[in-house]
């Protein structure tokens, strides 16, 4: 019995240290339909903060913040769960703070998940660019680009393709591929599975163990995904197997 439970606290002892053992990674991506202008374009995709519990996943937010403030790319994307607890609302606001960040709601945001205790956000003033099934088309190295935001539900409409962009980007807290008139997507939700059991065969995911798109890249039909493992925790503030990652994504143009 004692070594069970001395096994048992040490997994629970690694797994509260994983949660904050955050993971920087830049990917080279090539993209369907990238104009070559936009050929090099870096951009940061940071997701799943859920600020707010008790977890080491504020740890790996503001490592991760401090790691692409020092890299300065030319956008940041924060794909959704910002908050858990309304309490995490500081720290959300100092790890914004200067990003530049386009951001979308994710379900914890709005209250729409099985854990009791969250709260819908509110986030008035926050320092950053948000998107709720809303767009904005900006100019990146003379070039038009849509930037979207969907709307914080698994399924439903996706804000109208601007025509006159010559590159288009959504956000949407879920992954999704079928999406057209839309190059890229950034997704985040699925947190790598936060706990996970490597199997010969496999990974099982148990937060969520029927989803196709996990974490990663993803194509279809001309649309790149690319889905955050996140950086915060929840309902247990434990990561196994599934680290916290702050993305940087150098966006490659297809010959």
């Amino acid at each position: 019995m004692l070594g069970l439970a001395a096994l048992a606290a040490a997994a629970l002892a690694y797994g509260w240290f994983e949660a904050g053992w955050l993971r920087t990674r830049v990917l080279e991506l090539p993209v369907a339909g990238l104009p070559r202008e936009l050929d090099g374009l870096r951009v940061a995709h940071l997701s799943d903060f859920h600020l707010g519990p008790f977890s080491r996943g504020a740890v790996a937010v503001r490592r991760a913040v401090e790691w692409v403030r020092g890299r300065e790319p030319e956008l940041v994307f924060v794909t959704g769960d910002l908050l858990s607890r309304p309490r995490g609302r500081p720290a959300l606001d100092e790890a914004l703070a200067g990003l530049g960040a386009y951001a979308v709601l994710g379900n914890h945001d709005v209250a729409i998940t099985r854990d009791r205790f969250s709260r819908r956000a509110k986030l008035d003033g926050l320092p950053a660019t948000l998107l709720v099934h809303d767009s904005r088309t900006v100019d990146l190295r003379g070039v038009a680009v849509q930037i979207a935001g969907a709307a914080p539900r698994a399924s439903g409409p996706v804000p109208p393709v601007d025509e006159a962009a010559a590159f288009r980007i959504l956000l949407s807290h879920y992954p999704r591929l079928r999406v057209p008139g839309y190059g890229l997507v950034l997704a985040g939700h699925m947190h790598a599975g936060q706990i996970v059991l490597p199997l010969p065969r496999g990974k099982i995911r148990l937060a969520h163990l029927r989803a196709r798109l996990n974490e990663g890249i993803y194509r279809e039909a001309g649309v790149t995904l690319h889905v955050s493992p996140g950086l915060g925790t929840t309902f247990v503030p434990f990561r196994f197997f599934a680290r916290p990652e702050a993305t940087e994504l150098v966006l490659r143009s297809e010959s």
